[in-house]
């Protein structure tokens, strides 16, 4: 099981979380895909694009953060940031 929490952020404040999980039957990115297609669902924004960067600090980290670069159209907040809770098994 696979558990992300995600934040949206505008002037250094959060303005919505959520925690979502997945434990789908398959791999790891395919349950991290399905936890970020859930928080974009429930934060009604689109998915954002995952640059080099963004995959390496993820894969350092288990967090990362998207911001405009990341969405073809314009967003109304200054940071989405996914981060893994728990275990850390991959």
């Amino acid at each position: 099981m696979l558990k992300i929490w995600g934040k949206l952020i505008k002037d250094s404040k959060i303005i919505r979380d959520e925690v979502v999980e997945s434990n789908v039957e398959g791999t790891y990115q395919e349950n991290l895909k399905a936890c970020i297609i859930d928080l974009c669902y429930k934060f009604d924004i689109s998915k954002p694009y995952w640059l080099p960067a963004n995959l390496n600090e993820y894969n350092k980290r288990l967090k990362t953060s998207f911001n405009q670069h990341n969405f073809m159209e314009e967003i109304e907040f200054d940071k989405f940031e996914i981060e893994e809770l728990g275990e850390k098994k991959r």
